[in-house]
């Protein structure tokens, strides 16, 4: 109990103290989890609602292996991904492997399904009351959209939230294309692995503090965003 003790006290002090280490580990988390869900959300907004909303061939086929991608392993999507950016790959002359811009991609791919599916749910599973008023106004197609989004609107943040909380906390992808590199691409998950395996439990305990308070933020949105 005492090595549990003075491992949190020793942590706290890493954290007040300005670490480089393992505050360059929260920025590289941050920047890289941030630009990704935009992108994600810029993609995979449109593709969402355009699956939820209309019925089209093949619609079944593509909500299948959408909700399948959810369950695949980061480790597999990971080496995926590596296969195509590694030197070897068919993308290899870009060099995006082991760096900034191949950690954002991973998350990218991570969080895009997470929000396709879960808005086109939202979309099919709309009340019919609801969307029948909606409708009853005679809205052009344009401002129907718009319409259907407003409403919706805390919803969809709280799919972004979900999307945002399983890149910040996954640890596969991150250390198979970002290659772990400190003050490069380390991120508060992959310090937290490389860390705690080498002994440094306070460190290690520091950066769990952080993702768990980013957790808690996170579902603190949501359980606020459900109420309202």
């Amino acid at each position: 109990m005492d090595y549990i003790l003075e491992g949190l006290k020793q942590s706290i002090f890493l954290l007040f103290s300005g670490d480089e280490s393992i505050y360059s580990a929260i920025y590289t988390t941050l920047l890289s989890s941030t630009i990704s869900i935009i992108l994600a959300f810029l993609v995979g907004f449109p593709l969402g609602f355009a699956l939820g909303f209309f019925d089209f061939k093949l619609k079944r086929f593509i909500k299948l292996l959408i909700n399948t991608s959810l369950s695949f392993p980061t480790v597999a999507i990971g080496l995926i991904i590596y296969a195509f950016i590694s030197y070897k790959g068919p993308l290899g002359n870009l060099n995006l492997l082991f760096t900034t811009k191949a950690l954002i991609l991973g998350q990218f791919i991570l969080a895009l399904p997470i929000i396709i599916a879960l808005f086109s749910n939202l979309i099919e599973n709309m009340n019919p009351k609801h969307f029948l008023l909606i409708k009853s106004f005679h809205l052009s197609s344009i401002r129907l959209i718009l319409t259907i989004i407003y409403e919706l609107r805390f919803a969809l943040i709280s799919v972004v939230a979900l999307a945002y909380g399983r890149i910040v906390a996954e640890v596969g992808v991150a250390m198979m294309v970002g290659g772990n590199i400190k003050y490069d691409t380390r991120t508060i998950t992959t310090a937290i692995s490389l860390e705690t395996s080498k002994g440094e439990f306070a460190r290690g305990i520091a950066l769990a503090l952080v993702l768990i308070t980013l957790s808690f933020f996170l579902n603190f949105i949501i359980h606020k965003l459900k109420r309202d």
